[in-house]
């Protein structure tokens, strides 16, 4: 892939629209709708599954990325291209709570 092939997308807003559930959007104009909470286990992610501690979600503008008060957060090609990310995650953190 060629510098000029690989775009850098960044967070530019989000919204909660049900628990665990963001709605997303980013530079280039899209957006997901991404339910997290398949994905909320391990040491990391795990916390999140308090539902009071997931909704402090924040946007770090300078970074444009999504970020919990636990230092939590996600790549932002990862959340645009969730639909294609998602099965891999899973996958992983299966893997990380069975070890």
């Amino acid at each position: 892939m060629t510098v000029e092939e690989h775009k850098l997308y960044r967070v530019t807003g989000f919204e909660i629209v049900d628990d665990y559930v963001l709605r997303v959007q980013f530079n280039d104009g899209t957006e997901q709708t991404i339910d997290f909470e398949p994905v909320l286990y391990g040491p990391i992610f795990g916390p999140l599954r308090d539902l009071a501690l997931f909704n402090q979600v924040k946007l770090v503008e300078y970074a444009g990325c999504l970020e919990w008060p636990t230092g939590a957060d996600f790549d932002p090609e990862t959340l645009h291209d969730w639909p294609q990310c998602v099965d891999e995650i899973l996958a992983r953190r299966q893997f990380q709570e069975s070890a």
